[in-house]
């Protein structure tokens, strides 16, 4: 991987907050740009810090969290991944005509597959400086 995939993690269990962080923060290509424990705290966080993906907490199966739409209408490049806490589920979410997702295997290999395929996929999208 070229370029360093920006994320902001703001999932609420601040255990598995700290677990997608430090599972995250072990991959070279990854820069975590902050870290949310208070969901109103969330929009703020991804205007200040430009993330190219968000990690949020899924509160119900089949459910998109609430703040993704918002976001999406603000920032149509970022993408989302949220985490359900309490069953074994997480999905990723993304905008461009309509908004899209796709579940995938909730665990750590899941979840950092994922997150490289994001950044594979958004890749060309950036202009890279000298690129």
């Amino acid at each position: 991987m070229v370029r360093t995939f920006r994320i902001l993690v703001a999932n609420k269990p601040k255990l598995m907050r700290e677990l997608l962080l430090e599972t995250l923060a072990e991959q070279p290509w990854v820069e975590i740009v902050g870290e949310v424990a208070d969901e109103a705290d969330i929009h703020d966080s991804v205007q200040r810090s430009s993330p190219d993906l968000l990690v949020v907490t899924a509160e119900e199966r089949g459910k998109r969290p609430d703040i993704c739409d918002a976001l999406f209408r603000e920032f149509p490049e970022l993408r989302i991944i949220a985490v359900a806490p309490h069953e074994n589920h997480t999905v990723c979410y993304w905008a461009s005509l309509d908004i899209h997702s796709g579940d995938i295997e909730s665990s750590e290999e899941g979840l950092l597959t994922a997150v490289r395929h994001m950044a594979e996929s958004q890749a060309p999208q950036r202009n890279e400086a000298g690129g």
